[in-house]
């Protein structure tokens, strides 16, 4: 009989998975599998919807991300009505995705991970939370609750709220303009936003040294990594051309057009997990693996392009081979960086004269069957791919969530840690909360991960009145 040890849930994540470690004989790890365990099916019941309700209906699978979604559906939708967003649209948009990358990393490095940097993977999981870092370290913890909610009023100053902010984002633009009240509210509180991020990369920094062995061990292989670029190969989060590079820091591909992106990447499923996993085509499946998000969209950038990330960025390159940096780990430092580099970019739109006109929108309507928007999330880069009938109701959707194309490496990941650091024989907590954490570094959201197409992974299991485990039957 197969040995396993399972962790489930996963905590501290957005979303619900699990993770098992299958054990050889000698109780070794042999391999580890990162499972999705919910599956919810947004790209089916958008069949038959209106193309301009996709923004808010597609942005509902993710309270967490849902700004990404919303820009990646609303550019979809330009395509499809075949129009081009005046340029003050263009801003605001890319104004409140910074506020979601800012909200969004904060999130997740101060109340997911840092419980882990700071108060230690071994420490007691009862104070190893964001309780216990108020506790111990209040002035971290409210600083971080400070970033994220600069990040929030970004959203709500242009769109009107936090969350699910679909009111504002329409196919052609936005609905109303920006007011100068606004903009002067934010660049009253950017400055407190920008110390907090210098003051949160420099803490980080220091606590490398203790961190070491996880920096090492944590996800530390090579993979292809993927992300949208500027035409000078600059870091991109609304906009862009894809750039693929492999672990030499060699560019495989460049300037790829997002909108044929079935061309060269491949979508797979595997019975035991609810989440598809995406693979470079020419390379097949599953040697194709990539990674995405903040790590993968600073090895493929030669620059940021605003003075303080681009130092910062320098010298994150030197902690990888040729610039490319392998470690999971440093999904962290990632994120920090291009904290930096929004809130500086913020600081740009909002100086823009143009940024407060009135003329925010292009009306029209079905001009193309088909539209494919595609935007850098958090988590990497977000495809939304629709199809219409003459009357604009959509009849075949496709999405390609930022979180699936890591699936591979998630359990590339996920088995380095294992057999690192699990011990069957002496099995101690801290050494499963290092299996955690790792998955916490990649910051997966599975809420609106868990669509796979094809046939749909199911099992049922007969537990007896002592909770023993009888039978189980998988289809």
């Amino acid at each position: 009989m197969t040995k396993e040890i399972v962790i489930n849930p996963i905590t501290r994540i957005e979303g619900h998975a699990k993770v098992t470690i299958f054990l050889k004989e000698d109780e070794a790890v042999k391999e580890a599998r990162f499972q999705v365990t919910d599956f919810r099916g947004f790209e089916k019941f958008c069949e038959g919807r209106p193309f301009y309700e996709m923004p808010s209906i597609t942005a509902r699978s993710c309270g967490i991300c849902s700004v990404s979604h919303l820009i990646a559906s609303a550019k979809a939708c330009d395509v499809i009505v075949g129009v081009t967003p005046p340029a003050t649209a263009v801003m605001l948009r890319r104004l409140m995705h910074m506020g979601q990358i800012i909200q969004s990393h904060a999130l997740n490095f101060f109340h997911l991970a840092f419980p882990d940097l700071l108060l230690g993977m071994d420490a007691d999981p009862a104070e190893r939370n964001i309780f216990g870092l108020i506790e111990k370290h209040p002035d971290v913890a409210m600083q971080g609750i400070k970033l994220r909610k600069f990040g929030q009023e970004l959203i709500e100053k242009v769109a009107g709220r936090r969350i699910h902010s679909s009111d504002w984002i329409i196919p052609g633009g936005g609905k109303w303009p920006f007011t100068k009240q606004n903009a002067d509210y934010l660049l009253s509180k950017l400055p407190e936003a920008l110390d907090i991020t210098l003051k949160t990369i420099k803490l980080f920094k220091n606590c490398l040294q203790e961190l070491e062995d996880e920096v090492q061990n944590f996800g530390n292989f090579p993979t292809y990594y993927l992300g949208l670029v500027t035409a000078k190969g600059g870091l991109e989060h609304y906009d862009g051309k894809i750039r693929i590079v492999d672990a030499e820091g060699k560019i495989v591909a460049d300037q790829l057009d997002p909108a044929v992106y079935y061309e060269y990447i491949g979508e797979a499923v595997e019975p035991w997990s609810y989440m598809k996993f995406p693979y470079y085509k020419p390379l097949g499946y599953p040697d194709g693996a990539y990674r995405v998000g903040p790590l993968a969209r600073l090895n493929v950038a030669s620059h940021c392009g605003t003075p303080l990330a681009d130092e910062e960025l320098k010298e994150f390159k030197q902690l990888g081979k040729n610039g490319v940096v392998q470690s999971t780990f440093h999904y962290h430092y990632a994120r920090l960086i291009e904290i930096l580099f929004c809130l500086e970019g913020v600081k740009e739109i909002l100086e823009e004269p143009d940024i407060l006109s009135e003329r925010v929108s292009s009306k029209a309507f079905v001009n193309n069957d088909q539209g494919v928007g595609v935007a850098e999330a958090p988590r990497g880069t977000l495809i939304h791919h629709y199809a219409v009938d003459p009357q604009g109701m959509i009849v075949w959707t496709n999405m390609i969530i930022a979180t699936e194309h890591n699936n591979l490496a998630y359990n590339k990941a996920v088995t380095q840690v294992a057999k690192k650091y699990v011990k069957a024989k002496q099995l101690k907590e801290g050494m499963l909360n290092r299996v955690e954490a790792v998955i916490r570094a990649f910051d997966p959201c599975l809420s609106c991960a868990t669509h796979a197409v094809g046939q749909m992974p199911l099992e049922v299991q007969l537990i007896d009145a002592e909770g023993k485990l009888v039978d189980r039957i998988f289809r």
